[in-house]
């Protein structure tokens, strides 16, 4: 079968479509026939050897994949012919692709597969941000920034489908747009931000949703009103930033870390259980994924180089 292979860590540009075995299910795995896989800044990571996981040269790109069921195991509540989407950690940039039966969820006939394949990184994290890190009630005023990414705009569907005001801060005035067409109230550019902020939300937002990180963190935190809360779920600036304590003392806010993924895989049927919360405003359409662009498989590369170079607005897929 075909797969996406990182041979070694050059970037996008050295990624290859390379003929390998096809993969052998474990006792507890799922076989899928890949129809879509959705791409992500991890996998550009990976692809330079910048993430923290690095699987052993080569290994084959992708994390969440939407498909039809080959194999299930013996009691599974899966069959051959399922739709399904999963969460399967590397390998599902390929014809068929292998994930744990935990980490395999259903797909309503009403779903796309392009659609599915850009939910289970993006929907399940910012799901796990709002309600469980950030305990988002409805009412509440949430900031997004990287509003036009494939986290952003997530963020600002499912913050808008639980009753959030949404502001989003894009970098410019295109991106603010799409920020806008997936639903947010209000959209701001990321230059000067805190004052356009400040001029919605006099008195602080609620929540900062922050994919982004760099130099926009500390004029967040600014943002927040006293008991605010910012949710640090990633670093697409390249930059780490680091916070002054006595921001947080004095006005009672919180820097909330998001790590969906050592949290969700330690904890038998938790994805499920998001998955089950989400399913209704997928249903309903409150939920749907903004895809730019769809590539062949062997178009791998000029597909990661898109997110690389920052030219992407939500989500990016594969169609083997």
């Amino acid at each position: 079968m075909r797969a996406v292979q990182v041979v070694r860590l050059d970037g996008p540009a050295a990624v290859e479509v390379r003929e390998v075995d096809e993969p052998r299910r474990g006792a507890d795995q799922v076989l899928i026939e890949v129809k879509a896989a959705g791409l992500n800044f991890p996998d550009v990571l990976q692809s330079k050897g910048q993430y923290q996981y690095k699987p052993e040269l080569p290994f084959t790109l992708g994390s969440e994949v939407a498909g039809i069921v080959r194999e299930a195991p013996e009691g599974s509540p899966f069959q051959p012919g399922d739709r399904v989407v999963a969460f399967a950690g590397t390998g599902a940039f390929a014809d068929l692709t292998v994930a744990n039966a935990d980490q395999v969820l259903p797909l309503p006939a009403e779903i796309s597969f392009a659609a599915g394949a850009c939910l289970p990184m993006n929907y399940l994290t910012v799901h796990f941000a709002l309600l469980v890190r950030g305990h988002l009630r409805a009412g509440q005023t949430v900031l997004v920034q990287g509003a036009a990414g494939g986290v952003g705009t997530a963020a600002i569907q499912l913050a808008a489908a639980l009753g959030a005001r949404v502001i989003a801060v894009a970098s410019t005035p295109e991106k603010a747009e799409v920020a806008k067409s997936v639903g947010a109230h209000e959209a701001v550019l990321a230059d000067g931000f805190r004052d356009a902020v400040k001029a919605i939300a006099p008195g602080g937002v609620d929540m900062v949703v922050d994919p982004v990180g760099g130099d926009r963190f500390t004029d967040s935190l600014r943002c927040l009103a006293p008991e605010g809360k910012l949710l640090v779920i990633g670093f697409t600036a390249g930059d780490i930033p680091t916070v002054k304590v006595n921001r947080l003392l004095l006005n009672n806010i919180d820097v909330v870390g998001v790590g969906w993924g050592a949290f969700a895989l330690s904890r038998p049927g938790y994805m499920a259980t998001e998955w089950d919360e989400l399913l209704p405003h997928l249903r309903s359409g409150a939920l749907n994924p903004l895809i730019s662009e769809a590539f062949p498989l062997d178009k791998a590369a000029e597909a990661l180089a898109r997110i690389d170079e920052r030219k992407v607005t939500g989500k990016v897929v594969l169609e083997p």
